[in-house]
């Protein structure tokens, strides 16, 4: 399931974030410091140092911000976040076609399978030309470009490439998340089902039939979650 996720910082979070990374200085790193083997040779960006003071300041903010995003956590049903990390592509800066490598460690060492990637943009498209998040699924080829402070998440099986930024600068933030539910078919059934029913408690349908729908949801993801 890919997902665009409107509204996950204000304008204000956006315009504090990016006056603390467009002044990081020498925070900012070549992208390949992370890049699995796979990676490494299709990768030219920049990054925060992961494990900056910065880069755990701003990614608590944004750790923050989609604990508190209801969308966000029907659609995810996250069990693990990795610690968000920061980009900035410009001059014809590109990341080739990848599949994002299957374990992470977090700082404490204990590992973290990504089922959803997720990146959230921190500059407006009309900032730069290029750029898109080009993510391949079985029902084809879709080319994201967001705005400020929207969130898109993505199966982490999903084949996906940034193309080349020839005009300004793309700055964003990406991470991983661990779900409850390791299935992308049967958290895209689940959200599908949480969805129907916010939409029926909207507009107060049968209070029964309500309840057994709450159930079932619950009772599918008590069988298919893995905590």
């Amino acid at each position: 399931m890919i997902l665009p996720i409107p509204d996950i910082l204000t304008a204000e979070q956006v315009r504090l974030i990016r006056a603390r990374l467009d002044n990081a200085g020498d925070a900012w790193v070549d992208g390949r410091a992370t890049a699995g083997w796979q990676g490494a040779p299709v990768k030219r960006n920049q990054q925060i140092a992961e494990h900056s003071p910065i880069a755990r300041e701003l990614g608590d903010v944004i750790v923050g911000a989609i604990e508190r995003h209801p969308l966000f956590i029907s659609a995810v049903l996250p069990n693990q976040v990795y610690p968000p990390l920061f980009n900035r592509y410009e001059g014809g800066m590109t990341f080739g076609s990848h599949v994002d490598g299957a374990v992470r460690v977090l700082p404490n060492g204990v590992k973290l399978r990504t089922d959803v990637s997720a990146t959230l943009f921190l500059s407006e498209p009309d900032e730069y030309d290029g750029g898109e998040l080009v993510i391949e699924d079985t029902y084809g080829v879709q080319q994201v470009k967001l705005p400020a402070g929207h969130l898109i998440v993505y199966p982490a099986t999903s084949l996906h490439q940034v193309t080349p930024v020839t005009r300004g600068a793309r700055v964003a933030s990406f991470f991983w998340v661990q779900s409850l539910v390791r299935s992308d078919t049967q958290r895209a059934l689940l959200f599908d089902m949480d969805t129907a029913i916010q939409r029926l408690n909207a507009t107060h349908a049968d209070d029964q039939a309500r309840r057994s729908l709450v159930g079932c949801y619950h009772n599918l993801l008590r069988l298919w979650s893995e905590t």
